[in-house]
């Protein structure tokens, strides 16, 4: 089984250099294929793939555009992988997957180094505290030994940039685990805005968003963001002029992109650790609701703590743990009403309110609360599908 393990890295400033380089071609070439494949495109001439991009850049582009040479100093492997992620994109766009892909801009769209193993007689030599990239050299890692040091373990890897910072992501070979024995009836998970989820169990995960620690770097945020703001006119000046953005202003946006950083490990990491929570009791099987989450972002009042939230970001965590432990997971039907049904007697109380929030039935006079009662029915429906 293949794994992604991601941690951060300390560069020396000389590797730095080499990294951005290499980042800043691969934006370069990547933004080059879009903009060749659209204007292919409206001319009416055949769609030019990574491969065919790759022999036009060397043989055509290039020799005509000598001042860009500097595309040759960087790794190739590297720059390969930005041709390859650009068509892949492309070919998205052409089968209806993705709207038309969009130019990457330097400072928010960063591509990555891409590096692999060249065969079994050079692999990527990784120690406790360091690993060896082609074209680098040996990079230290923030967090000693977590990187397995076996031989031809690790395929593949590239270093990306967020918040100022250099990440290290490698593809490992891990043997697979053997699938979990149930030891627990099945569980319905409850998703929600006031708590995150509720399960059938009794279980309550609280909203991290409420949380004191992250109102208060949301406080702190909307004030660098106001500061970034004050300081946009002179960056939008000096980029009619064609100059580089000021210092202060490169300063601030750091500042931003860290405290969104910090806020979205913080929301992550709660997810990763209540979807272990969900998996450890060993379930016989874990059933969610398919969440209509476009049509409640259309609600203005709703948006921003349903995007706070990251349901999908929930689903593919928990869908991924799933699958490493063969645990069954069943997606019920967006549109069967769980919240309205009474779980006891399967009266659906089709006046239900979003403020009530426990749930009285009128059949059976039956009260309880209204996530839990949900949580009960997506737990017993049939009206599922695995994923």
């Amino acid at each position: 089984m293949l794994k992604s393990l991601k941690t951060e890295v300390k560069p020396t400033p000389e590797q730095r250099v080499t990294l951005l380089k290499a980042i800043g071609t691969c934006r370069f070439v990547y933004n080059l294929f879009l903009a060749e494949a659209d204007k292919r495109y409206e001319e009416g001439q055949k769609y030019m793939g990574a491969y065919d991009f790759s022999i036009w850049l060397n043989h055509e582009y290039l020799p005509r555009n000598p001042d860009k040479r500097w595309i040759k100093e960087s790794n190739a492997k590297a720059v390969k992988q930005a041709i390859i992620n650009a068509d892949s994109a492309y070919k998205r766009f052409f089968k209806n997957q993705s709207g038309h892909p969009k130019f990457k801009k330097k400072g928010v769209n960063e591509p990555s180094y891409y590096f692999v193993r060249n065969g079994r007689n050079q692999p990527i030599v990784c120690e406790r505290h360091r690993i060896k990239i082609p074209g680098l050299g040996w990079v230290t890692l923030k967090e000693y030994g977590y990187f397995p040091t076996e031989t031809n373990v690790i395929h593949s890897g590239s270093i990306s940039l967020h918040a100022g910072r250099f990440f290290c992501s490698v593809l490992v070979e891990v043997p697979n685990p053997e699938p979990v024995k149930p030891q627990t009836e099945g569980i319905g998970v409850d998703l929600g805005i006031k708590s995150f989820a509720v399960v059938s169990d009794g279980r309550e995960f609280p909203n991290i968003n409420k949380t004191r620690k992250v109102r208060k770097l949301e406080k702190k945020l909307k004030r660098e963001q106001r500061r970034l703001s004050r300081k946009r006119g002179s960056h939008e000046k000096n980029s009619k002029k064609g100059k580089d953005s000021s210092k202060r202003y490169n300063k601030q946006r750091l500042k931003v992109q860290k405290l969104h950083y910090r806020l979205d490990c913080i929301r992550k990491d709660y997810l990763r650790q209540m979807v272990a929570s969900l998996v450890k009791a060993k379930p016989e099987f874990v059933a969610i609701e398919d969440l209509n989450v476009s049509g409640m972002m259309k609600n203005r009042h709703l948006s921003k703590a349903v995007t706070q939230q990251n349901f999908r970001g929930f689903r593919d965590f928990l869908t991924r743990k799933c699958k490493i432990y063969g645990i069954p997971l069943r997606v019920i039907d967006k549109w069967y009403p769980s919240s309205k049904t009474c779980h006891f007697c399967g009266r659906v109380k089709s006046d239900l309110k979003l403020s009530d929030r426990t749930y009285v039935c009128e059949s059976c006079g039956r009260l309880i609360g209204r996530d839990l009662n949900a949580a009960l029915n997506i737990r017993d429906t049939m009206r599922y599908v695995f994923a």
